[in-house]
């Protein structure tokens, strides 16, 4: 295929408040946390899956790209749907599938070194919340479990390559939904502080074929 290629978007999610992606608490014993968040199977490590991060920041696109509230993600602009796909109908012409260029990979806690120097001695921790019930003054209390602030993650973006034309303007589609990410949350509780992060040292490397990723690292660096 004509100007094929493969890229890799790499960098470093940085946790700047608790984080908290639920596991399952299907057989929670007596006592144990409420929440449990995902951890990696081999390390018991905690894990950012590439899936929240994918739905996290197409939401976020499509609250700015499109031009009115829309109801299916397969009705969004075109700049999203050529990056996270669309099903059948999908994409602003209605031409049928559309697949996506972006490839999300879980990630799993990088920095756990740097975090046993600092004498952290758990690498989560469990925050303790209460509601309250307006009519009986009922407290309904739960054991929340997040990766702890500090934490570092890293970040990969496999990026698809088949259209020269348009690859400029889906760097900069990428570059301003990890952005908007920053200003937002992700995870769950976000409005009560979880899930803050930042996103550093954000690069493009060709992994399959042949392309010059200099304008790109520029756009991604802006």
């Amino acid at each position: 295929m004509e100007n094929y290629a493969k890229l890799k978007l790499t960098g470093e999610l940085d946790l700047l408040s608790g984080l908290h992606i639920g596991g399952s608490d299907a057989f929670a014993a007596i006592g144990s946390v409420d929440a449990p968040i995902l951890k990696d199977t081999l390390t018991g490590l905690p894990l950012i899956p590439g899936s929240s991060l994918k739905g996290k920041l197409r939401t976020l696109l499509a609250k700015t790209y499109n031009h009115s509230v829309s109801s299916k993600p397969d009705h969004d602009d075109s700049r999203i749907t050529r990056l996270f796909g669309a099903t059948t109908g999908g994409g602003e012409d209605g031409k049928g599938i559309i697949r996506g260029r972006l490839l999300f990979r879980d990630m799993v806690l990088a920095n756990k070194d740097e975090l046993d120097a600092l004498g952290v001695d758990s690498y989560t921790e469990v925050k303790f919340e209460n509601t309250i019930g307006r009519t009986d003054g009922m407290a309904n209390p739960r054991q929340i479990e997040r990766a702890i602030r500090g934490s570092k993650f890293n970040f990969e973006l496999i990026y698809e390559l088949d259209d020269s034309a348009e690859v400029l303007e889906d760097m900069e589609t990428i570059r301003n939904g990890l952005k908007l990410l920053e200003t937002d949350y992700l995870g769950g509780s976000g409005s009560r502080g979880y899930g803050k992060v930042a996103i550093k040292n954000l690069k493009a490397e060709v992994v399959f074929g042949d392309y010059d990723t200099s304008e790109i690292n520029n756009i991604l660096e802006g």
